[in-house]
């Protein structure tokens, strides 16, 4: 049922932000709205509203995340929809690697309810070195 929620998703989209999920699957590392913008270009004229408007609907449909330091995005890894998105950031190759774990999100929420606070979205975020730039 999961991987059918992402499939669903997929043929809600227009054209347009079909066409920018494409770009960010098909990425090797996060990509900036402009170089989506970029990429985007060699099949036709688009305006970056365009593409920022195609970046929050995959978004909100749960097909893409912002990477906040980067100020990039990459195309979800996981065929489900989650309310916490964590990620590691290589800062030598720029790699990064989509993960979820249910105790920091436990965590986070117990926080959260500890203080009364209404979380809408979590994003973590570990910068780093990955295993093959470690070595």
């Amino acid at each position: 049922m999961a991987a059918n929620h992402h499939h669903h998703a997929l043929e809600e989209l227009n054209d347009t932000q079909k066409r920018v999920h494409r770009i960010l699957t098909a990425a090797q590392n996060p990509l900036s709205a402009y170089e989506v913008l970029d990429k985007m270009r060699a099949k036709g004229a688009v305006t970056p509203p365009t593409v920022y408007r195609s970046l929050d609907k995959l978004i909100e449909k749960g097909l893409a995340h912002r990477l906040e330091s980067l100020n990039a995005y990459v195309a979800c890894k996981h065929p489900h929809h989650h309310e916490m998105a964590a990620f590691a950031i290589c800062e030598n190759c720029g790699l990064v690697t989509e993960f979820s774990d249910p105790n920091i999100n436990e965590r986070l929420s117990q926080w959260s309810e500890d203080h009364s606070f209404c979380s809408k979205k979590v994003t973590v975020e570990i910068r780093g070195l990955c295993e093959a730039c470690s070595r």
